[in-house]
């Protein structure tokens, strides 16, 4: 895990690891995590993907205040899954959309679920 926090330029942490203010910002850290122990990225891949995004966002006026790092991590990651062949951006775009279509529906404190109509 050294080799991640060494390669993941500006890695919200305390002593004890990564910091998440909302249970996704985990998820995507889990996520990214998972793919690589898969082997389907390298950490000089990721470093170089979060590094790509966070520079691009920070030409686009992101004022890198650490509020907005979690959202590059998942940019990052899908343009990886998709540069990968794991799936599509088009396919990756869709799924993004359903996930903001049932959040959307459903009320504060209870768990996001994906339904089909999430879809349309």
């Amino acid at each position: 895990m050294s080799d991640l926090f060494a390669s993941s330029p500006g890695l919200p942490r305390d002593t004890d690891g990564p910091v998440f203010r909302e249970p996704w910002e985990a998820q995507a850290f889990a996520m990214a995590l998972a793919l690589n122990e898969r082997g389907l990225f390298t950490w000089m891949e990721w470093a170089d993907a979060l590094s790509r995004q966070i520079a691009a966002a920070q030409a686009a006026g992101d004022p890198d205040t650490g509020d907005t790092y979690y959202r590059h991590w998942l940019a990052a990651l899908e343009s990886l899954v998709a540069d990968k062949g794991a799936s599509s951006t088009d396919e990756l775009a869709t799924y993004r959309h359903a996930w903001d279509h049932a959040a959307d529906r459903t009320p504060h404190g209870q768990s996001i679920e994906l339904r089909a109509t999430d879809f349309g």
